[in-house]
Parts: C-alpha cells; sequence; structure tokens
C-alpha cells in the first residue's frame, strides 16, 4: 500500500497518488516481517528494501509505472492496494469539487465505507505515509486556496517518498474545477 492524497474543495478537488508497485513472493511469516518493516518506516530507501528482502529470502519486484489515481466522467478516483494470500483489497476514493466517497474492494466486493463534504483533506496509504501526510497538512494548511492545497500535496509527496521505500519519487497530480456527479461513477463500478 502507498500513498493517495486528496483535497476536496468548495472551488475545486485535487488527488495525487504515486506510481510504486511491490510484488513479494516469499514465506508468509518473511513476507509478513518485510511489510510490517516497510509500512512502519523502518525501512527507508530502495537499497534498504531490497538488501532486507534478500536477508529474508523474499523475492521482490520494484516497478514505478502504476497509475493509481484517474479521472472519470469528471471525477477523480485513487485508488491503493495489498495482497495477502491471492486476495486483493482495495481502497478507493471517489472525489468531486464539494464531496467524496470511500469504497473498501475486496474480490469482486464493493462496500462504501464514508463520505464527506469540502474543506477535507483524505489520505489513503500505510502507518507512515499517513503520518507524512497529517504533518504536512498540519504544518502547512491554512484554510487557503486550491492552488495552496495542491502545494501541500505536492509536499506530502515529495517528504512521503523520502520517508519510506513504499513511495515513488514520481507521482500523478490531477485537478477538477468542476462538480460532477460521484453516484454514476460509483454505481458504474458496483455494476461492474
Amino acid at each position: 500500500m502507498s500513498l493517495v492524497i486528496a483535497f476536496i474543495g468548495a472551488q475545486g478537488a485535487a488527488m495525487a497518488g504515486d506510481l510504486r508497485e511491490i510484488i513479494t513472493r516469499g514465506d508468509k511469516i518473511s513476507t509478513q516481517t518485510l511489510e510490517n518493516e516497510l509500512y512502519s518506516g523502518r525501512i527507508i530507501t530502495d537499497a534498504d528494501l531490497k538488501k532486507r528482502a534478500d536477508d529474508l529470502g523474499i523475492f521482490l519486484s520494484i516497478r514505478d509505472d502504476k497509475r493509481k489515481v484517474t479521472a472519470r466522467d469528471g471525477i477523480l478516483v485513487g485508488e491503493v492496494s495489498e495482497s495477502e494470500g491471492g486476495v486483493v483489497k482495495k481502497r478507493r476514493l471517489y472525489a468531486t469539487v464539494g464531496e467524496y466517497a470511500l469504497a473498501e474492494i475486496t474480490g469482486s466486493e464493493i462496500r462504501m465505507s464514508g463520505s464527506g463534504k469540502a474543506g477535507n483533506f483524505v489520505v489513503l496509504g500505510n502507518e507512515v505515509t499517513q503520518q507524512v501526510a497529517r504533518a504536512c497538512i498540519r504544518e502547512h494548511w491554512n484554510n487557503g486556496t486550491i492552488h495552496d492545497a495542491i502545494s501541500v500535496i505536492m509536499l506530502t509527496m515529495e517528504r512521503a517518498s523520502g520517508a519510506t521505500a513504499s513511495v515513488s519519487a514520481l507521482y500523478t497530480l490531477i485537478q477538477t474545477p468542476a462538480k460532477a456527479s460521484l453516484s454514476a461513477v460509483i454505481e458504474q463500478d458496483i455494476a461492474t
């Protein structure tokens, strides 16, 4: 699980997601050990991640080309995922001007898990990325404009990539100044 962060404002919405995908193969206990160390911030660099995986006897593949944020019918959609025992679990964020919705996806089952209104940052990620995001928001957000929120998002992405190997230095940033129907895109996802 890496990082997706969004700001939902009354005048616009913006979302960013890193491009990192980490695939592991190895015994369950060693894999859990590696993931716990990675997602809690004990593994910071790619070199450290590769070395620790080697030490634990885990095959590791790191790619920085997985697009986690997209725009569909005027809605910003971000998703983070993790796989355990062949079951993929995803957390998805839908955002537009003035509102957002959260969904939990396991296999083909989608369950809506939350929603909110304008004036919020929403962060999907692991323990360390959540901590970085909260610190950036607390230190740099003062109820400014959408452009100020985008600056906070960009700072969060940069700091997170320096704090954990679970986040790539490259990221995608998208935004929308228009309000669109969340329910139409969500219903589309539920139907498929």
